[in-house]
């Protein structure tokens, strides 16, 4: 017997890059997927959102979450990062530098505040030196499928 759709709402978390799943008026569920914007050297620079934490939650595959000091105007400080382990709950705060890289098969769900965006959030480009730690932190990451 078929649920009637007023009642739920049900979709997938397969989606190319990043795709907003549920958006409340307070929060955003959303799903990020392997692309060549999140894969090891593709990413090129760090974000921090001003308003909200940033949860998130690996659902499949393998990624690497990083980090990084930094809450003045002069950009991202130190970057650390962790190899995420599935179905746990990694809670970026708010103001933290933060990326995450994507191996080919990964799923990453991840959960906000509802209007997060450029906005209300910072941008900052990797230098030659950080891009290198971040792309030396997923040599074992798999690259995204290329279709």
């Amino acid at each position: 017997m078929a649920i009637d759709p007023q009642l739920i709402e049900v979709s997938s978390c397969l989606v190319d890059d990043y795709y907003p799943l549920v958006d409340s008026e307070k929060w955003c569920v959303a799903a990020i997927c392997a692309s060549e914007h999140n894969c090891a050297d593709g990413i090129g620079q760090m974000e921090r959102h001003n308003e909200t934490d940033e949860v998130f939650v690996l659902m499949r595959g393998e990624s690497v979450l990083f980090v990084a000091t930094g809450q003045c105007e002069c950009g991202i400080g130190r970057i650390s990062n962790v190899k995420m382990d599935s179905l746990r709950v990694y809670n970026v705060k708010r103001g933290v530098w933060h990326a995450c890289a994507l191996g080919s098969d990964a799923v990453v769900l991840v959960v906000e505040n509802s209007g997060t965006g450029r906005s209300n959030s910072d941008y900052a480009q990797l230098t030659t030196g950080q891009r290198r730690l971040v792309m030396d932190a997923c040599a074992g990451l798999t690259g995204p499928t290329k279709v």
